[in-house]
């Protein structure tokens, strides 16, 4: 299985921290590449690189500016494409379906999502039904795709990085390779 996060309407300087954290959801939960749309932003891409290559794992960022076109050549090559958005389905309802999905490409909207979006997805899916985080969103829908196996110490230990945590019930411990 894999999964690519999109993300779609990246604004400077608006969205900077929020793009960000949503690249480090993606990349800790199981995705194995983000592309993003919008404004080309080569500090963000920098800066993921920079913890893919401190902090381990199989991880990529690529600026997409076509989304529509991409998103379309991801589903014809055989992605799943869920779209998270407070006005579908709710994702407790969608649970054995995207429990099931093999290759999937979870899109993230950022400024308003064009309507072509809901049309092409294969599933519209809400994570509450009230305005959120769309960082909680891709938390929370990328841990029913993996079905939990993302949080397991077997799943951490596969990133291999420089640095890594070791648990603690108190304090901080901080490993180096």
């Amino acid at each position: 299985m894999e999964i690519i996060v999109f993300r779609l309407g990246h604004r400077l300087p608006r969205d900077e921290r929020i793009t960000t954290h949503v690249c480090l959801v993606a990349r800790t939960f199981g995705a194995s590449s983000i592309y993003y749309s919008g404004q080309k932003d080569h500090s963000l891409e920098k800066s993921v690189s920079s913890v893919v290559e401190n902090w381990g794992g199989d991880f990529s960022i690529s600026h997409e500016p076509s989304p529509l076109k991409r998103l379309k050549a991801l589903k014809k090559s055989g992605f799943s494409l869920v779209h998270l958005t407070m006005f579908g389905i709710p994702v407790e309802e969608q649970k054995s379906a995207l429990s099931g999905l093999g290759n999937a490409v979870v899109i993230v909207g950022g400024e308003k999502v064009p309507p072509e979006i809901y049309e092409l997805s294969d599933y519209n899916i809400a994570v509450g039904s009230q305005p959120h985080s769309e960082v909680a969103a891709l938390a929370i829908c990328l841990d029913r795709i993996m079905e939990g196996k993302e949080l397991e110490r077997e799943f951490d230990s596969n990133f291999k990085g420089k640095i890594y945590l070791e648990p603690s019930e108190k304090g901080k411990t901080i490993k180096r390779k």
